[in-house]
């Protein structure tokens, strides 16, 4: 295949990854606790935890879970919020030779039974204010150990406690559970895990580049979720991959391993995850924001000290540009604003780099490739509209629906093929069969067009494609305009059906501007869209539905009456 793309890459950007110089996920990890032992890691609540302790205590949580007489390759769920004790507990369970499968906390009951009946997990890692859901169904899926955090747990012997009893009595967000302990099951509190683990040596585990290093289920925005399969050798590319494409960024810091990274997204979501694997990597550390819906309190995290790097998705980007103490903040330091997990628009684009001076970078990526793609260039100061290039070892093509590649500049499927590309759906042969091309690349079910230098411009997703007298529109395309007009805050386009047309188009508005109407924006359509583009209701809202990442819910909003 043509790699026209690569002419395009940025000087000093490798073509190709490596994932052949590790064993494992686990030796990268390990290499890097030991060389950065007494550097941080992770700040959460002013407090702060060193590779070293990372190092021991994921030693102590990999002892136990062998002490329980887990099988190689076992599943574990990990249902933490960003804390301290989710990177205990998923270098733990790696290190020990399991399976890490992350969770939602907010999942329903309904959702959580699915994903642990579906993995097959027999251990799962639970904060306790989550506890009340897993009792709900415990008893009809396969755990049989369940560790119990506080969130106080890892935050010092005062400090900590003082947290777990306001969480538990003050804000009232620990509700009562009780979790059956029948055939054989037990549940164990964290500290009593680290306690006991201490005590043990963490066998070593004959774990390589093709076990399976995370079951990572995709979003469920439509219909149950499935399990990517992403082995060691995924994760491992996944981590080189970015870090040969975001290194360049923060040349000016001087050492990478200088970098305090901003960790608000769930480190359960792909995109947060590798990246919290690829500040492992470089040693640098986190700042962990256990609620990042506090918006007050994430911007007086911000103001404490300088950060370099700072992932969100479109809407989180959006939340903080409309609260008040934005401008306080010093936005300086700040070498990388990654945008990624659903579309950036240029109206939110444009606003962020007024504010920070930052450009926001736009990528993309998939639970199924490690949320590794393609990105735009790092040291870009425009916003592009496009999801950039290729990253080192990707190749990219555009298909037709028979799978044949087209040319740049013809719409059809992005279509991947990478050392970072899954395995496949956790048992799941008749999924996997329609993910894949016959010359081996995974449908993504994104719709764009790759121009002539390797930049990809997403149309929009298969699913979401709205036909109005039979012209296709693509709802990105009318969010990222109507998103420019001034007193917008976000917005989403969806189809309802319509006699007359087959679908007409509804749009969602969230707005700051209380004099902004309907008329008003029905005009700013009229001069910015064409006619079959124009929407024809809209409705103002306070806000629109969204999943935990951040992203916006259409079938919700279909299902509007």
């Amino acid at each position: 295949m043509d790699k026209f793309w690569l002419k395009s890459y940025p000087e000093g950007v490798p073509h190709t990854v490596d994932p052949e110089q590790f064993r494992s996920l686990n030796q990268l990890l390990e290499d890097s606790f030991k060389k950065n032992a007494t550097r941080p890691f992770s700040v959460c609540m002013d407090r702060w935890m060193s590779y070293g302790e990372l190092d021991e205590l994921s030693c102590a949580m990999g002892a136990w879970l062998q002490g329980q007489g887990l099988e190689p390759g076992a599943r574990v769920a990990i249902m933490l919020p960003n804390i301290p004790q989710f990177a205990v507990t998923m270098a733990g369970i790696l290190r020990a030779g399991y399976t890490c499968v992350n969770v939602n906390p907010l999942y329903t009951a309904r959702e959580l039974e699915h994903q642990l009946k579906d993995s097959g997990a027999t251990a799962i890692v639970i904060l306790e204010n989550f506890a009340t859901t897993l009792e709900e169904v415990i008893d009809r899926t396969p755990i049989k150990h369940v560790v119990v955090a506080s969130m106080g747990d890892l935050l010092g012997f005062w400090y900590g406690r003082w947290i777990t009893f306001a969480v538990r009595h003050l804000a009232k967000m620990v509700p009562a559970y009780k979790l059956p302990l029948a055939n054989g099951r037990t549940v164990t509190p964290f500290k009593q895990v680290m306690t006991e683990g201490m005590g043990k040596a963490l066998k070593p585990s004959q774990t390589n580049l093709d076990s399976v290093a995370f079951l990572q289920y995709t979003g469920g925005t439509t219909g149950l979720s499935k399990g990517a399969v992403l082995t060691h050798r995924n994760i491992v590319a996944a981590v080189l991959q970015a870090e040969a494409w975001f290194t360049p960024a923060l040349r000016r810091i001087g050492d990478v391993s200088k970098t305090n990274g901003i960790a608000a997204l769930p480190l359960y979501h792909i995109f947060a995850l590798t990246l919290c694997l690829l500040a492992m990597r470089w040693g640098s550390h986190l700042t962990l924001i256990p609620n990042p819906r506090d918006f007050g309190q994430f911007i007086e995290v911000l103001k404490k000290r300088p950060f370099h790097m700072l992932p969100a998705v479109n809407t989180l980007f959006n939340a903080l540009l409309q609260h008040p103490q934005i401008k306080s903040v010093d936005f300086s330091s700040l070498c990388v604003s990654q945008a990624g997990g659903m579309a950036a628009s240029e109206g939110t684009a444009k606003h962020w780099l007024e504010v920070t001076g930052s450009p926001m970078i736009e990528g993309w990526g998939m639970s199924e490739t490690c949320a590794i793609g393609t990105n735009n260039p790092v040291l870009n100061r425009e916003f592009t509209g496009t999801i950039g290039l290729p990253l080192p070892g990707i190749e990219i093509a555009i298909k037709d629906d028979d799978g044949k590649s087209l040319p740049p500049g013809e719409s059809g499927e992005i279509c991947i093929k990478g050392p970072q590309v899954m395995t496949g759906y956790y048992r799941q042969p008749e999924e996997n069969e329609k993910a894949f091309t016959v010359d081996g690349f995974m449908r993504t079910g994104d719709i764009g067009i790759m121009d002539a230098n390797g930049y990809t411009k997403i149309v929009d997703r298969k699913k979401d494609m709205i036909i109005v007298s039979g012209f296709n529109v693509f709802p990105n395309e009318l969010e990222n305009v109507i998103s420019l007009c001034p007193g917008v805050v976000e917005c989403a386009a969806i189809g309802i059906a319509d006699d007359k047309q087959g679908e007409a188009i509804k749009v969602f508005v969230v707005k700051n501007d209380p004099t902004l109407t309907e008329e008003a924006l029905g005009e700013y359509c009229r001069q910015n869209l064409t006619g079959y583009k124009r929407p024809k209701y809209i409705e103002f809202r306070d806000d629109l539905p969204k999943t935990n990442v951040g992203k916006i819910l259409r079938r919700e909003l279909r299902a509007t009456p």
